[in-house]
């Protein structure tokens, strides 16, 4: 077996010619539907205001995705971590720059639609990923309501395209049930790619109707198992049973997620029987949920890890010295012991071993080294400047808390970091004098370093935001864009985290994020590696 065929099951962990999922008889039975509905309670449902995988690009966003929408190629969450086939059945690769998909012939869209070519060909088009209203003064990921006055996408669009397909050519119609992927240069992780909830198909004839780009990012017309009711921001998302779903009729009659953005709130509440899930816990409430007989609490260790990410743009942070040394005041085994009882770790720098023959063991994150951090700042001249830190009132969950012990080893360094509250992204995101030091996270959302490292290139959301910039990020993400030599790419990707997390740090890792979720016990639902949910009925029974 050739190399590169080889490092593709590698990057997808799975077999591109598996066999199709089962299709399974949808009942015709005039009967009352007896399906339950249930309540999940979450701290926030979107924090972009819309459902459009091209503006939404967050965890709680992950979160909410697979119920309603499904990309070509899917990664199975619940068990594996590997590719599966969703809408596309098989996928071959015609050259390094070209794969062939072979798609579902029966899929029915949410409009009642069959699913077509044309249909992807517009999902990859250039009405809904290429084009883009201009950035205004306050730069990118700050606006809740672009979009409503016509049909252009926010200027997100664009950026967010760039980062999840920085080559892409074109979607090439073959005939009405099989497209190409055309890449303009080689690409080994073009099957990972298309995983993203970016890749997710949508309906150009929905589309086509909406009156304008929020209206339509508001109720998208996808091909999950459940399709949009309603979304209001702010306060709820309902959806309810899409009955002529490929995979099988849904379990569940309706699904409303509502946000509680108080924790104690949320428990409470299902203690009481007015939610049935409740997500976003923090391990100091799971003793407290597990007393009850009724309710269970399931969930831990997912595919993403938590973060500081830095703004070079500060004067005091324009110092590498200065991020080295606020890297090495970190307590990182402080946090997952105190704050979540040793129910996660820390990770090797920002991966994971499912990357596979691209986890890099032997790399650690920085140690925590008060003495080190004073020697650097020694070095960078630092005079106790105040440094901002604009910080979210446990949009992650325990950030507060977390916070507190970051702050502690950042004093003991002799670090002046002044916190800021703040009440939203675009606060924080914002191209705004002062912006310094933020909490973030970054996900893998398929098992090879290019998933989250496209965060750091053009278009990622810390490039993009002008919180982060260095010339040589592209070029190595273009190198193991193109790669097939393993230990090329293996030494490439070591570059990457030399460069990103030593040299010239964009972020530091603190800890392993661990997914918590309260539930009723007799539910038959599990909980996945990632923060996606799944409400389909291969995941309930």
């Amino acid at each position: 077996m050739g190399f590169a065929c080889m490092l593709r099951r590698n990057l997808l962990l799975g077999t591109a010619g598996a066999a199709a999922l089962p299709h399974f008889a949808i009942a015709q039975n005039a009967a009352p539907d007896t399906r339950p509905s249930i309540t999940v309670a979450v701290q926030i449902v979107s924090i972009s205001g819309t459902l459009e995988p091209m503006r939404e690009q967050s965890n709680v966003g992950f979160r909410i995705m697979p119920v309603f929408s499904e990309p070509l190629i899917g990664i199975d969450w619940l068990d594996t971590q590997r590719a599966e086939p969703v809408l596309a059945t098989a996928w071959r690769r015609i050259d390094a720059k070209t794969l062939e998909l072979t798609l579902r012939e029966t899929v029915v869209m949410h409009d009642g639609r069959t699913m077509e070519a044309e249909d992807v060909a517009f999902t990859f088009g250039k009405e809904r990923m290429w084009t883009g209203l201009p950035t205004d003064n306050r730069g990118l990921f700050v606006s809740t309501t672009a979009g409503s006055g016509g049909k252009t996408p926010p200027p997100e669009a664009v950026a967010i395209s760039r980062a999840h397909y920085p080559n892409f050519e074109r979607m090439e119609v073959v005939d009405r049930h099989t497209v190409r992927f055309v890449n303009a240069v080689p690409d080994v992780t073009l099957e990972g790619r298309l995983t993203r909830t970016t890749g997710a198909i949508f309906s150009r004839a929905a589309f086509a109707q909406a009156e304008s780009w929020l209206d339509w990012a508001r109720k998208p017309v996808g091909t999950g198992p459940y399709r949009v009711v309603s979304f209001r921001p702010g306060q709820d998302l309902v959806l309810e049973a899409h009955d002529q779903y490929w995979g099988g009729r849904p379990p569940l009659r309706r699904i409303r997620f509502v946000e509680v953005p108080d924790v104690a709130a949320r428990v409470a509440g299902l203690l009481a029987g007015d939610w049935d899930f409740i997500c976003d816990l923090p391990p100091d409430q799971i003793q407290g949920i597990e007393r009850s007989p009724r309710h269970e609490v399931v969930g831990g260790p997912i595919n993403n890890n938590r973060l500081i990410v830095w703004d070079k743009t500060h004067p005091v942070l324009a110092n590498p010295l200065v991020r080295r040394a606020m890297s090495h005041s970190i307590d990182r085994q402080s946090i997952v012991d105190s704050l979540w009882g040793g129910r996660t770790q820390v990770p090797k720098g920002l991966q994971w071993e499912v990357y596979g023959d691209m986890y890099l063991g032997d790399w650690e994150a920085p140690r925590f080294d008060v003495a080190e951090a004073r020697r650097l700042l020694a070095e960078a001249n630092y005079r106790g400047e105040a440094i901002p830190y604009q910080l979210l009132n446990n949009y992650y969950t325990a950030q507060v808390a977390s916070s507190q012990i970051l702050l502690e080893g950042w004093r003991q360094a002799g670090l002046n970091v002044q916190i800021e509250m703040k009440e939203n992204w675009g606060q924080i995101l914002g191209r705004f004098p002062g912006r310094g030091l933020c909490d973030n996270s970054n996900t893998a959302t398929f098992n090879d370093p290019v998933a989250p490292m496209s965060v750091y290139g053009p278009g990622g959301q810390t490039w993009a935001s002008g919180q982060w910039q260095n010339d040589e990020a592209p070029k190595l993400l273009d190198a193991m864009q193109v790669e097939t030599d393993l230990e090329r790419r293996r030494a490439t990707f070591r570059r990457l985290l030399t460069l990103t997390e030593r040299e010239d740090p964009a972020y530091t890792v603190l800890f392993q994020t661990a997914n918590f979720t309260g539930k009723r016990k007799e539910l038959p639902w599990r909980a996945s590696k990632s923060f996606g949910m799944d409400f389909s009925a291969r995941n309930w029974g």
